[in-house]
């Protein structure tokens, strides 16, 4: 190796341990320049406190929002082909309807299969009863709890918490950890609801009064007021919905009072103008959560694509509501089944054994090194403290979370960190026992060992790496830093430790070990 290209490479090394050193830094003092990274790593739930949710999600309610959907499109589609049926009905699992005869039944049938193949129908003489295959169950299983995970996820982060654990648990749980988070009434109180939000027009052609009595048309819905006082009768087909939102935030009302406002995308805009064109002088009403927050008239055609809600907001649930907007409504309403509250206690005696373990284990592995290899052992054990280092930086860039199972894999990582320096240092005894000269004894011992070195690390990388993508939230916090710790490992052990010697034997100027 050239004398430019060892500066080179030495310049380089230098100029990433630094850095890496700067961002380690936070993780042993407190950082108040504004020119240095000032985020540490995130401590997990076992190790920082904080609450931990079993949320159940609804799957019924939200098979039989499907089914209610689907028994809109089997209604207009039966009456554009003018097939008579009778008392079309939506149960938990099925909807059921009767026909005049057996013929007319096996017609409607393959109109329903047309609009959707996913579909078992048994007839049974002049009556149909209709359901979702055990296919189109598992798609809707599977998409429900992806959608709600990801909502669960974005409320969160809209409350401000850092790195929550949100994880599958059983076949309709959600299993939500949020470090830090010692009172969870909020997030309980966000989850709770579904924000559910829609427009619909006031049915005013209708008694409400019979509605209100049982006799609800077969079109419309009877919702409560916001007030808890008031009933509404609306029409089921709503204008647009809250999916179509883009933005809401918290404003207030011509009144002064608080309230919300919204636009839509220019899909949702466009709907919403051409119903309150052609529909003046009627009532809209706002729906959130099968809850009417208000009933305006429409005046004239809202074609701006925005609008506000007011209803009896305070400050405080206009801005909630508007993060819920923003987020988006649950597909189903989620049930919080179980709660945990872990103190920050047990957290800092896990960080103060966990620390004491690792520095014990460094320590062990250090001395052992320097009374097997001498000057060697002393290289190997600098570069196992920028082991140490580097990983925390790592973890740092990363806004890894550290769990108790991450120390253990930092731990672990410390004992494998040498495993690459012994195989170096014996190979560079073996040259060095025929008589080669130190700098080609240096060159060859590294050479001969790489393939060694990489291969096993390669193997633990890939086991590591399948631990994170099929284990759970501990298993994967152990993974996080196995793999961390490895790649780290990989540099310390052979690219500092080999720089060390190199400017070890330039500096006394030995031919011979």
């Amino acid at each position: 190796m050239s004398n430019r290209i060892f500066t080179w490479k030495f310049f380089a090394i230098c100029f990433v341990c630094a850095v890496l050193c700067i961002y380690a830094l936070p993780n042993f003092t407190k950082v108040n320049s504004q020119y240095l990274p000032s985020q540490s790593i995130n401590y997990g739930l076992d190790l920082r406190g904080g609450s931990q949710l079993l949320l159940k999600v609804n799957f019924q309610a939200y098979l039989k929002d499907q089914l209610d959907v689907t028994a809109n499109m089997i209604r207009k589609t039966l009456r554009k082909e003018k097939l008579y049926y009778s008392d079309l009905k939506v149960s938990a699992n099925s909807i059921s309807m009767n026909t005049s005869s057996a013929d007319s039944a096996q017609m409607i049938k393959k109109q329903i299969q047309k609009l959707d193949s996913d579909f078992d129908i048994e007839i049974n003489r002049t009556s149909l009863l209709v359901k979702f295959n055990d296919s189109k169950l598992q798609s809707l299983q599977y998409s429900l709890l992806e959608q709600t995970q990801e909502i669960i996820r974005y409320r969160i982060d809209e409350v401000g918490t850092k790195e929550p654990s949100i994880q599958r648990q059983g076949e309709w749980g959600i299993l939500l950890q949020v470090p830090g988070l010692s009172d969870p009434s909020q997030l309980k109180t966000i989850l709770g609801k579904t924000a559910k939000l829609s427009f619909h027009l006031i049915d005013e052609d209708s008694s409400i009064e019979q509605a209100m009595k049982g006799f609800v048309p077969s079109n419309d819905m009877l919702l409560q007021g916001d007030d808890g006082q008031s009933w509404y009768l609306v029409k089921k087909d709503s204008i647009v919905g809250g999916d179509m939102l883009t933005n809401a935030k918290f404003s207030n009302n011509d009144n002064g009072q608080p309230a919300v406002s919204f636009s839509f995308n220019s899909l949702g805009a466009r709907f919403f103008a051409d119903i309150t064109r052609n529909n003046r002088n009627k009532r809209l009403a706002i729906v959130l959560d099968n809850r009417v927050l208000s009933a305006p008239v429409i005046n004239e055609p809202i074609v701006g694509g925005s609008g506000i809600i007011s209803g009896n907001f305070t400050i405080a649930s206009a801005n909630e509501l508007a993060m819920l907007l923003r987020a988006g409504a649950l597909p189903a309403p989620v049930d919080i089944v179980e709660e945990k509250i872990v103190g920050p206690s047990l957290g800092e005696d896990s960080i103060v054994l966990g620390k004491k373990s690792a520095i014990i284990g460094s320590l062990a592995v250090m001395l052992f090194m320097i009374f097997t290899y001498g000057s060697f052992g002393v290289f190997a054990s600098i570069a196992l403290i920028f082991n140490i280092i580097f990983i925390l930086a790592l973890m740092t860039i990363m806004q890894a979370t550290l769990t108790l199972p991450g120390i253990a894999g930092i731990v672990l990582t410390i004992g494998m960190a040498v495993d690459a320096n012994v195989l170096i240092f014996e190979r560079i005894r073996e040259e060095a026992s025929g008589g080669a000269i130190g700098s080609y004894t240096i060159k060859r011992g590294f050479e001969q060992a790489f393939a060694t070195i990489l291969d096993s690390n390669l193997t633990t990388l890939i086991a590591a790496l399948f631990l994170y993508a099929f284990g759970s939230g501990t298993i994967k916090g152990f993974a996080v830093t196995l793999t961390v710790g490895i790649l780290s490992s990989m540099f310390t052990a052979i690219t500092l430790t080999k720089i060390f010697i190199s400017v070890w034997l330039s500096s006394t100027k030995k031919h011979s070990l």
